[in-house]
């Protein structure tokens, strides 16, 4: 089997504690254990061909991860999800299984939802101030790069952003760019840690929700 394979999971509950690297092996396992055998690259160094798409920050979750991959056999793809599933921790779900036919250079704009807590304050007093802090032309935060600290302006990275209140958090629902450029989601608490520190969270997650394209098309 040559085809290039694609699965769609779900990272949840403690499994977003799992890095990356440590995902990756958990998930060669996983193949091993459910009797599927991963082709391997040729050379010297041979490795499994696996890839995961848009690799996730610790202590983030996502309900829309992709994982590319091929097998030295063919399989039946619509019992992969529950095969992989019983091989797989606690919080790691497949969702679902098929031919990749879309390369993940494709895609462009995520969707998230994520929750702002605050201790001691009202929620609902800062979905205002929320909404025109985003609102800006431009949100300029320094961060640190791979050649040192720089400064990025995250405001064209992000398509849209709304706040709702809560019992002692503000919830938020936003588009923002997944490549080039990439947003980080915690980026979105740390501008405010950074510029306008009365209105950042004491505590901050995020869930991925769904992958779309350059079109808004939800990427398979």
């Amino acid at each position: 089997m040559n085809e290039k394979l694609r699965l769609r999971f779900s990272k949840t509950g403690r499994a977003v504690w799992i890095s990356h690297l440590d995902l990756m092996q958990t998930m060669q396992r996983a193949f091993s254990r459910a009797g599927l055998a991963l082709k391997y690259s040729e050379g010297y160094n041979p490795h499994p061909q696996i890839s995961i798409a848009l690799p996730l920050s610790v202590g983030a979750a996502s309900r829309c991860e992709l994982m590319d991959f091929r097998l030295r056999e063919d399989a039946e793809l619509s019992t992969l999800p529950e095969r992989l599933t019983a091989a797989l921790p606690e919080g790691i779900e497949v969702l679902a299984a098929y031919e990749a036919e879309r390369k993940c250079a494709e895609i462009k704009w995520l969707e998230l939802e994520g929750r702002f807590e605050y201790d001691g304050r009202e929620p609902a007093a800062l979905l205002e101030p929320l909404r025109v802090f985003f609102a800006r032309e431009s949100i300029i935060i320094t961060r640190k790069t791979k050649r040192g600290v720089g400064e990025s302006d995250i405001r064209p990275a992000i398509r849209s952003i709304d706040f709702t209140a809560g019992e002692g958090l503000v919830a938020l629902h936003a588009f923002v760019s997944a490549q080039e450029p990439t947003l980080n989601p915690e980026q979105l608490a740390e501008a405010l840690r950074q510029l306008a520190p009365e209105l950042a969270p004491d505590f901050a997650a995020f869930t991925r929700l769904e992958i779309y394209d350059k079109d808004m098309i939800v990427f398979r």
